[in-house]
């Protein structure tokens, strides 16, 4: 049996464009949730609904957690299915999310805060490279 797809949205603020990312993802039977804003405190297998996880508490006044950045969490979405999920999303006109992570067995044990927290250093180190790989051409 197919395990049920799904996708996580965190910190979209543009509606029109959450709005169109889930009339996709529903075309393709892919259910979606927008995950609160104060979630980052949450365990990222909580936010999917997942057994064995339970509610953590609400997040302590003076400990804040501010990522600006828009998030995608992608569960049971892999290889030539989650490209053609990207492709339609993108011919869609969703514009490019640059936080992405597909659900692992290791990840859902994480807060939604240490998961954002990651991917922004891996971003950052894609970036160096980049940068470094834009230096070596020219």
């Amino acid at each position: 049996m197919k395990r049920q797809e799904q996708v996580l949205f965190y910190q979209f603020r543009d509606m029109e464009k959450l709005q169109l990312a889930r009339k996709v993802l529903s075309r393709m039977n892919i259910v979606s949730k927008v995950i609160p804003v104060d979630a980052w405190t949450q365990k990222v297998g909580y936010l999917l609904g997942m057994k064995g996880f339970k509610a953590a508490g609400k997040p302590d006044a003076d400990d804040d957690f501010v990522f600006p950045h828009e998030v995608m969490v992608l569960q049971n979405i892999r290889n030539k299915r989650l490209d053609e999920v990207l492709i339609a999303l993108r011919k869609a006109g969703v514009s490019k999310v640059q936080y992405k992570s597909v659900v692992t067995p290791f990840n859902t044990l994480w807060t939604l805060r240490r998961l954002c927290e990651t991917m922004q250093k891996e971003h950052a180190v894609m970036v160096q490279q980049q940068e470094k790989e834009k230096q070596k051409t020219e």
